[in-house]
């Protein structure tokens, strides 16, 4: 089986992801470009373990980073631990096979590239895809499958702590679907609620809303990222929520660019 590690800003996420691209199981640790590979190893085995895998299970490793720092311990991980070289997402072997059309395509995290081609193989026309992660980002996806571009807004929890930051007397609250449907906050804590998570409603609505516009074709819109449910119940937008597309375009892109495995 395939382990699919992708290293975001907040969190990394190991995968296992058989030959059809089902993933059989996946486990959460917080980013930290300091944790060594050897730090790693006795986490990850421990939990393959626990799941009633081992070492020899794992035929092939694929990252996808947007943490340049974390990288090297995660190469040394696969190279000593599990006895592969692994692919890197965007590079050598496992170069993009969408076109990237956008004015500076090596900018591109990879993430977004990894979202765009899971979208376009599962997904037919033109796509936006939302990922709720620490910044949340719209991605413009072609009915041939390239990346057009997209916006960067701030993560919701990203918004919140900047609003408890700057202003002392604001208690800390947890980011959830208001129970109350109106927008009035009767105490503070409910006017917080109302402000973050209506506003970031709002946004959402609004973004793409503009987009839709501004690609004037018939747009499938796609959520994902660990927040993404959060808001479904609230906003008729999204028209399907995928909640692990990211691991989904690592998959994709090792069969690709190891066709034996």
């Amino acid at each position: 089986m395939l382990l699919a590690i992708d290293a975001g800003n907040t969190n990394l996420v190991f995968a296992l992801v058989d030959e059809e691209h089902r993933i059989r199981t996946r486990w959460r640790i917080a980013t930290d470009p300091r944790r060594t590979a050897d730090e790693y190893a006795v986490w990850l085995h421990q939990l393959l373990e626990l799941e009633g895998y081992g070492r020899p299970d794992v035929t092939g490793v694929i990252i996808g980073t947007v943490v340049p720092r974390a990288l090297h311990n995660l190469e040394v991980l696969a190279t000593k631990y599990f006895g592969h070289q692994p692919l890197v997402a965007g590079q050598g072997a496992a170069e993009w096979p969408i076109a990237l059309d956008v004015d500076e395509p090596h900018n591109v995290g990879a993430d977004r590239a990894l979202n765009a081609i899971a979208a376009h193989a599962k997904y037919p026309g033109e796509l936006v895809v939302i990922d709720f992660g620490t910044a949340t980002t719209f991605d413009v996806v072609a009915s041939d499958g390239a990346y057009r571009g997209g916006i960067i807004a701030p993560g919701i929890n990203l918004s919140l702590d900047a609003l408890v930051a700057a202003a002392a007397k604001l208690p800390r609250i947890a980011i959830e679907a208001p129970d109350d449907p109106h927008v009035i906050g009767r105490t503070t804590q409910s006017q917080m609620l109302s402000g973050i998570y209506w506003g970031y409603v709002a946004m959402i609505e609004g973004l793409v809303a503009r987009l839709k516009t501004e690609v004037a074709l018939p747009v499938t819109v796609i959520a994902t990222g660990g927040l993404a449910t959060l808001f479904d119940a609230n906003t008729d937008v999204f028209d399907a929520i995928e909640p692990d597309l990211t691991i989904q375009g690592l998959s994709l892109l090792y069969r690709r660019s190891v066709p034996a495995a």
